[in-house]
């Protein structure tokens, strides 16, 4: 199917754009990539005006569309390099994961919830964005393709999952909201050798929930 990438939709991309810098978005790949993807194709036709507001938008499944910010505030923390090899845990729209694909990074993904999973993989290759899909629980990761330059999770959780820390390389960066259901801190790991990491806060954020167990 036809996705349609508009002047008007370019044009809205780039006020975007400066709204993210007038927050404090300043990495200029960030920006970039960004600017490069076609939100709209995301979201549901009824709801494009919404598209390129900086705010969070439901996507069904109880989940959400990141607002831009978030997306932008998680992607700059990580300091994403090409050819990066990129554990991102929560799939949802799919909107991230071609963040992540449009700098340059090799993106393996994890979805728990199977109409997110299907749908978001069909919408990725149709965009011609080409990560390596898994269907499962993102506790667990995806050891078998670890170690992991760069984790990004896009839900939150009372505490980074172990699993998760093991599945880093040492030097790599772990991103992910911690905290209660009401507010999360944005956390910041890096993994300075086995069992020595350093964490980092990186202000306040409200995620859903990252989910553990049972797949559906």
């Amino acid at each position: 199917m036809y996705i349609e990438d508009s002047f008007r939709h370019k044009g809205l991309r780039r006020k975007l754009i400066e709204e993210l810098l007038g927050k404090g978005i300043n990495n200029a790949d960030v920006l970039d990539a960004i600017n490069k993807v076609p939100r709209h194709a995301f979201m549901d036709s009824g709801f494009i005006n919404f598209a390129y507001r900086d705010q969070a938008f439901p996507i069904g499944a109880g989940q959400t569309i990141s607002q831009p910010y978030t997306v932008a505030f998680q992607t700059q923390l990580l300091e994403i390099k090409k050819l990066d090899k990129v554990l991102e845990v929560g799939t949802g729209s799919g909107y991230q994961c071609a963040v992540l694909l449009e700098l340059g990074a090799m993106v393996y993904t994890i979805e728990r919830q199977r109409e997110l999973f299907m749908k978001s993989q069909s919408l990725l290759l149709r965009l011609g964005y080409k990560p390596h899909f898994f269907f499962g629980d993102g506790y667990e990761g995806i050891p078998a393709y670890s170690p992991f330059d760069k984790i990004l999770i896009t839900a939150a959780a009372p505490e980074i999952p172990p699993r998760l820390l093991e599945q880093l390389k040492v030097g790599g960066k772990l991103v992910m909201p911690v905290g209660d259901s009401s507010v999360q801190r944005m956390t910041l790991v890096e993994k300075l050798s086995i069992n020595g990491f350093h964490y980092s806060e990186h202000g306040a954020f409200n995620f859903v929930p990252l989910l553990k167990g049972k797949i559906f």
